[in-house]
């Protein structure tokens, strides 16, 4: 159990930016201008993906991957400069924003910095080549954490950036030492209290691949000893499955469930349908109204929401990791003020702490959370069937999303996300 996990947390929304591709000029720049527009979202945290020079050899595409990683100090000259960056956090700051960054330290470019100066802390092969231990990530190359030396100098890094900023989102971390981690942890929240730390945890499929060639890789319980949130790929495959239609809803909702007994009390988990890794949600479900049913029920999910750059527009664009790809911001109808109501309805008291409970999960949810006399319903009707065993009274209730009143009587039929906030 992470020592100062914030169970707010679980009522804030991380909004995920990929600086190369949410704008045209992909700067730090343009984005700093855009801040106004998502301030008014309502987030609460500026998610960036990596911000520091690129590695070429091994790179991938012709701008190369941003978590191939030449220098951890430095700044990728086409997002802008260091200036620049601590504008763009001064004026987050300002607007009432938190920044997180995204940390890679699994491994860095085959051209990085350490590979020059520190060669004895990587891995490498039987011809003492720079090796790692996924063969399709050739970009990059995998240290080691043999070397205190090493955990002095990362160590030091992460406060450089916690100085700046208030987060990290950790990339691959099940992949590097816990022990690194909780020392890392000890040493950030001597200069930022409030750290946040985010696990990118990975499935366990993966976490079986690692230790079957005998490397170490931690469980999402592991992870919960350092981290605030973590991700939700442990239950991915049933999310996946269910929108390809080899596992039902009803198989996903129960993984959901599961989780709330699986890890400590105190768990947060990152709820995210798309990010720079996954394809956009809109792509792969039929239409409109499943879309908004599942983005809804996300939130209503006990955990952080977070939200990837272009799903104002329900984009249905995989960005590229390895070239220019910019977001298409007039691609789709703007659900701004969709987005605007479940992030203030996230920020009720009951999604921090209040008791979770599924009652239906046949084609579509019935969700519940209790405390101190409130009731908090969610339905969302994700397949177009009748949803039943809802835990309300016959009468009239207001919809917190539509702000449209609707008469239930135990099922509801409607196309439309229902949030019903109200007394026990």
């Amino acid at each position: 159990m992470a020592k100062n996990t914030n169970l707010e947390l679980r009522n804030q929304v991380i909004y995920q930016v990929y600086p190369r591709q949410y704008s045209k000029e992909g700067t730090f720049e343009a984005l700093r201008n855009d801040l106004d527009r998502i301030v008014k979202l309502g987030v609460s945290i500026l998610y960036l993906l990596p911000i520091h020079p690129i590695g070429h050899v091994g790179r991938k595409g012709i701008d190369g991957c941003p978590y191939s990683i030449s220098d951890y100090y430095g700044i990728a000259e086409e997002l802008g400069t260091m200036e620049d960056f601590d504008r763009l956090v001064s004026d987050a700051h300002r607007k009432g924003l938190k920044v997180m960054l995204d940390i890679v330290f699994n491994h860095t470019s085959r051209d990085s910095k350490l590979t020059k100066e520190h060669p004895e802390w990587f891995y490498k092969n039987q011809d003492d080549g720079f090796a790692n231990r996924i063969g399709e990530w050739s970009d990059v190359t995998d240290l080691t954490y043999q070397d205190p030396k090493q955990w002095s100098y990362l160590i030091e890094n992460l406060i450089f950036w916690a100085n700046k900023i208030d987060g990290f989102r950790c990339d691959v971390a099940p992949m590097v030492p816990l022990a690194f981690w909780e020392e890392a942890r000890k040493e950030v929240e001597k200069v930022s209290p409030n750290h946040i730390w985010l696990t990118e945890s990975v499935h366990p499929q993966f976490i079986q691949y690692i230790r079957s060639l005998c490397h170490q890789a931690h469980s999402d319980g592991e992870m919960y000893q350092v981290f605030d949130i973590g991700y939700d790929y442990d239950i991915d495959d049933e999310y996946e499955g269910y929108l390809k239609g080899n596992v039902s809803l009803k198989s996903y909702i129960e993984a959901v469930e599961k989780q709330d007994f699986m890890y400590p009390n105190n768990y947060i988990k990152l709820r995210a349908f798309e990010n720079h890794d996954k394809s956009r949600l809109r792509s792969k479900v039929q239409d409109d109204h499943m879309f908004k049913n599942m983005l809804a029920m996300s939130f209503f999910f006990k955990g952080t929401p977070m939200l990837y750059n272009g799903v104002e527009v329900m984009s249905t664009k995989h960005l590229t990791l390895f070239d220019k790809d910019p977001i298409d911001w007039q691609e789709h109808d703007d659900i701004t003020p969709f987005l605007k109501t479940l992030i203030q309805l996230k920020k009720h008291p009951l999604n921090k702490d209040g008791h979770f409970k599924v009652h239906f999960k046949e084609g579509g949810a019935v969700l519940s959370y209790e405390k101190n006399g409130l009731k908090m319903v969610g339905l969302f009707n994700i397949e177009g069937v009748t949803l039943q065993n809802i835990p309300l009274e016959k009468g009239t209730y207001l919809n917190e999303i539509t702000q449209e009143n609707i008469e239930l009587d135990g099922t509801y039929s409607g196309n439309h996300p229902v949030w019903i906030i109200t007394s026990c």
